[in-house]
This record gives structure tokens, sequence and C-alpha cells, in this order.
């Protein structure tokens, strides 16, 4: 099963930052809604202020979503809300995004969140999602096939 998700998207100083913060909560209280109190997630979301290469500020958010049933609502929000070629192209890309510690890669679209809706990008500029899958023992090819159940 998932052992735990991390999220994390950067708010550039050229952004508005409680926008990006609405695109992070927008998979938040989707997922967590339940373990979090009055639909604040203050509490789950760390801010680290760091600076760019070009001393530009850059304020980093985090989220690590650890109960069970958090992460497994997480991932049926976002099977559910992905349009399916998204959905295809996750199960096809699945042998690359999972690493050798078994945490499975992908990137949903900032400016898609804000908007409500789930989309897979590319982009660097984007809330990137680390699910971390535990298997005992360690074993990739059973890793693999629980990704599939859970986004495919």
């Amino acid at each position: 099963m998932i052992h735990h998700i991390i999220l994390r998207v950067n708010a550039h100083s050229t952004e508005d930052k409680s926008r990006v913060r609405n695109a992070l909560d927008f998979f938040l209280l989707n997922s967590v809604a339940k373990s979090i109190k009055n639909g604040n997630t203050d509490d789950i979301v760390e801010i680290a202020n760091v600076e760019g290469y070009y001393k530009n500020p850059i304020s980093t958010l985090s989220a690590n979503i650890t109960r069970k049933q958090d992460c497994l609502a997480f991932a049926r929000f976002v099977q559910e809300n992905m349009h399916h070629g998204d959905v295809e192209l996750l199960c096809s890309e699945m042998p690359d995004r999972l690493d050798e510690d078994q945490l499975f890669h992908f990137r949903l679209d900032k400016q898609a969140a804000y908007l409500n809706k789930v989309k897979l990008t590319s982009s660097s500029d984007a809330i990137t999602v680390k699910v971390k899958i535990a298997t005992f023992p360690k074993n990739r090819a059973q890793a693999g096939k629980i990704v599939e159940e859970l986004f495919g």
C-alpha cells in the first residue's frame, strides 16, 4: 500500500502565493479533509522561503500525507478526476516513474489545480507528487502492481 505522499510546489516572486496555496489546497482538501480542523491546512503545509539562482525569492510549499485513508483518498481523487488520456499516460509511463526506492513520481498542473482541475503535466512549474509505495519485503514488481491498482 501507500506509506506516504509528498506534495511540493514553488511560489515564485512573480506569483500570488495565495493562489499557489489554493492550488495545493485543492488536492489536500479533497483527500485529507477528514483529518484537518475546520478546512484549514495550515497544520500540514510547511512553507520554506528560499533564494533562487538569481537571488529571486521563492516560497516552497510542501505537505506530507501520512494517514493510510488520506493517502488512498488522494489517489482515488486524482484517478477519478484526471482526464482518461492522462490516466493512460501515467500508467504507460509507470515503469519509468517508479524509482528504486519505490517512489512513484508525477507532476500535476499548478494552473489547472487553481481552477479545480486535475491535469498531468511535464512542466517544471507544477505540483510535484511523490507516492511512497510500501511492500514487504521490498519488491519493485509488486510496487508496480499497487501503482496500477491505485492510479490505473
